[in-house]
């Protein structure tokens, strides 16, 4: 496997791990997962409970919300505070 980097960018990466006393796979590494791990929770947020209690998973919506216009609703408060 072979991936391209700008070479300055290495070098304060390298600076970087050599300063924490780790390698600069040991960084690279511990950088990708904690990307993959908050993509994977933002999009999941993204999601309403109304979708997601269709899914399956996620909080089930109230039996009084039929269309689930109370969680839409507080999703979208959320989304554009």
């Amino acid at each position: 496997m072979e991936i391209s980097i700008d070479k300055e960018l290495y070098q304060q990466a390298q600076s970087y791990a050599q300063q924490q006393g780790l390698s600069i796979t040991a960084v690279i590494e511990s950088f990708l997962k904690r990307f993959i791990r908050n993509s994977h929770a933002a999009s999941e947020q993204a999601t309403p409970d109304i979708v997601l209690s269709l899914l399956g998973a996620g909080e089930p919506v109230a039996e009084d919300d039929i269309n689930g216009r109370q969680a839409y609703y507080q999703h979208l408060t959320e989304k554009h505070q």
